[in-house]
C-alpha cells in the first residue's frame, strides 16, 4: 500500500516499451482490415482499466492514514501528467482521475490538502524570513517588495491548482476552488493580526511589508481573474 509507484511505473513502461511494435506491427494490420481502432491507444487504456480496478481496492485500505493517502494521490497526479504529456493519452478515455472524484475519496482528498495548507501556511508566516523578500538585493526584479510568505503563499495556491485541474467534473473543481477561497480568507486574518501588533509602527519594516503583500496577492488574483 505504501508504494503505489510499483504498479504506475511498471504500466508507464509497459506502454512506452510496447509503442513500436503496436505502431509498427499491429496498427497496419488494423488499418488494412479498415479499422478505426488505434493500437497504442487500446493497449494503454486497457492497462489503465487495471490500474482503476487496483485503486478501487486499496484506496478504501488507506483511507485514514494521512501520509498513505497523500503518497497515493500524488503518485496518480504524476502518473496522470506523464500518461497524457507523453504517451498522448485521450481525455474522453477513463483515467485516475474518476476514482479520485467519487465521493469518499475526493472528501478525503479536500479535508488533507487543507490540512497540509494550513501546516504550510504555519511554517510559512513563523519563518524567519517571511517578511523580507527573496530578490531584495535585484532591484529590478523586485519592485513590488514582495515578503518571503506572500509569494510561497501564492505558490501553494498556484500548485493546489495544478493538482486539480484535470478533476473530470466542474463541480469537483469548484469544491477545490472554495477550498481556495478559504485559504485566502485564513490568510487574510492571519496578515490582520499580524498587523494589529505593528499598528505602533505603521512606517516599520513589518507594517509595509504587510502591506506589499497584499498589494501583490491582489494583483495575482486579478491576473489570475481571466483562468476560467
Amino acid at each position: 500500500l505504501n508504494k503505489p509507484e510499483w504498479y504506475l511505473t511498471q504500466v508507464l513502461m509497459w506502454i512506452g516499451n510496447h509503442a513500436k511494435f503496436l505502431d509498427d506491427k499491429i496498427q497496419p494490420i488494423l488499418d488494412k482490415a479498415g479499422s478505426s481502432v488505434n493500437a497504442g491507444l487500446e493497449f494503454s487504456r486497457a492497462l489503465v482499466m487495471l490500474i482503476l480496478e487496483k485503486l478501487a481496492a486499496d484506496i478504501p485500505c488507506l483511507l485514514y492514514d494521512d501520509v498513505l493517502f497523500c503518497h497515493l494521490v500524488d503518485e496518480v497526479l504524476l502518473f496522470e501528467r506523464e500518461l497524457y504529456s507523453v504517451h498522448g493519452y485521450l481525455s474522453s478515455f477513463p483515467s485516475c482521475m474518476h476514482i479520485l472524484s467519487e465521493e469518499s475519496c475526493f472528501q478525503r482528498w479536500l479535508t488533507v490538502e487543507k490540512k497540509f495548507a494550513l501546516q504550510k501556511m504555519d511554517s510559512m508566516l513563523s519563518s524567519e524570513a517571511a517578511w523580507v523578500s527573496q530578490y531584495k538585493d535585484i532591484t529590478d526584479v523586485d519592485e513590488m517588495k514582495v515578503p518571503d510568505c506572500a509569494e510561497t503563499f501564492m505558490t501553494l495556491l498556484l500548485v493546489i491548482t495544478d493538482r486539480y485541474k484535470n478533476l473530470p467534473t466542474a463541480s469537483r473543481k469548484l469544491q477545490f476552488l472554495g477550498l481556495q477561497k478559504e485559504l485566502v480568507d485564513d490568510f487574510r486574518i492571519r496578515l490582520t493580526q499580524v498587523m494589529k501588533e505593528e499598528t505602533r509602527a505603521s512606517l516599520g519594516f513589518r507594517y509595509c511589508a504587510i502591506l506589499n503583500a497584499v498589494n501583490y496577492i491582489a494583483t495575482v488574483l486579478a491576473d489570475w481573474a481571466d483562468n476560467v
